[in-house]
Parts: structure tokens; sequence; C-alpha cells
């Protein structure tokens, strides 16, 4: 089992490391190896829609998303941590997940997803809901815990001292190795769930 953790705050070890360093530490103890990625300091662009990705198989721009391509379609499972800005996770993650889970053509079924949400005070749950978005229109299987995944705090210390948000990070873990668990093992006995061979694509001509 891998799991890839991508830190999108521009702090290397402040609040939401504190959260997915917390998983990590479940990760290792359950034999799971995972490697967390710092991102959220990085000058990363948005996507300009330029249809390259569906011909050359990466991203135009040549930079921290191709890299984290192939360790994306090698893990098991991937969590992605933000903390919160006017209400929504940081602009530098976002741009990355946009353009990570479009320029990339591999199959994302059944990888298991998980976002952690680190806020002083609010707009944690409006993040948590954006960043799960990349998952649901994924076919990724999104673990769920105690709590909705995320811990509080203006510093690093300050989150250390949130129980109830470590013992949510603790949690989340475990029920994601249990998760990737079942799937790999429905997956090596019977296989993915059949896809439909033809993909429908709704748009309405104009005057309707």
């Amino acid at each position: 089992m891998k799991v890839l953790l991508l830190n999108g705050s521009p702090h290397a070890k402040g609040c939401t490391f504190t959260a997915l360093n917390e998983m990590v530490s479940v990760f290792a103890a359950e034999g799971v190896e995972a490697e967390l990625v710092h991102v959220g300091h990085l000058p990363v662009r948005g996507c300009i829609a330029c249809g390259q990705c569906s011909r050359t198989g990466k991203c135009a721009f040549d930079d921290k998303v191709n890299e984290l391509a192939p360790l994306f379609e090698a893990a098991d499972g991937l969590v992605v941590g933000s903390p919160v800005y006017y209400g929504s996770p940081n602009g530098t993650l976002l741009s990355l997940l946009d353009r990570l889970f479009y320029s990339t053509s591999f199959d994302k079924r059944m990888k298991v997803g998980a976002s952690v949400v680190s806020c002083r005070r609010a707009g944690n749950t409006a993040s948590f809901d954006v960043l799960n978005k990349y998952f649901t229109i994924s076919q990724m299987p999104v673990v769920s815990s105690q709590y909705w995944n995320n811990i509080h705090g203006f510093t690093a210390q300050d989150a250390e001292k949130d129980l109830e948000g470590l013992q949510t990070m603790r949690t989340l873990a475990r029920n994601m190795v249990f998760l990737m668990r079942a799937i790999a093992a429905e997956k090596a006995a019977h296989g993915l769930p059949p896809l439909e061979k033809e993909h429908c694509f709704t748009s309405f001509p104009d005057g309707l």
C-alpha cells in the first residue's frame, strides 16, 4: 500500500503539516508507505485549457504537476491538505490539483481520497467540500473520520493542542488503510467495477 500526501500550505511545518504528519505516523505503524510532499509554497500556475495534455499525456507546463503524476498513479490513496484562505483552500493547491487531475489520463477509479483542512476559526467545511470534489468526479472513494477532517490553530503549536483534531487525523488514517486494503482485496478477487462502453456527455443546443 502506498499513500501520497500533499501539503498545500505555504508553511512546510505549520498546522496543515501537523495534521498530515499525524496521519503519517499511523501509516508507518500499519506498514503503509507514505510520501508527504510540500507543494503549497510553489509558483504553480493555473490551467489554460490548451488541450496539449490530451495529445502528449502530460501538462504543457513542465513543473511539479508532471513530477507528481507518476507518484499519484502509483499510489493507492491520496491525501490533500490545505489551510483556509477566505473560506477556500490555498489557490496554489487548487491550481495544482486542477492540472494534476485534468492532465493525467491514468485510471483513478477506486484510489482512496481524503482531504484535510486546517483553520484558525472558520471556513473549514467550505474548503473541505471543495477538495472532496476532485475525488468524487474521479470515482475515488472518499474516506471519512469521526468528525470532519479539520484541525484548528494559528500555529503548529496551536494545532498540537487540538487533541480532537489530532485524533480525527489518526482515525482518518486508520480508516483509509482499512478501505485501501478492502478495495485491493476485492480488486484482486473480482477486478474493478465494469464501465459502460460510451461516456455520456450532455451539452444542450442553444435555445433549449
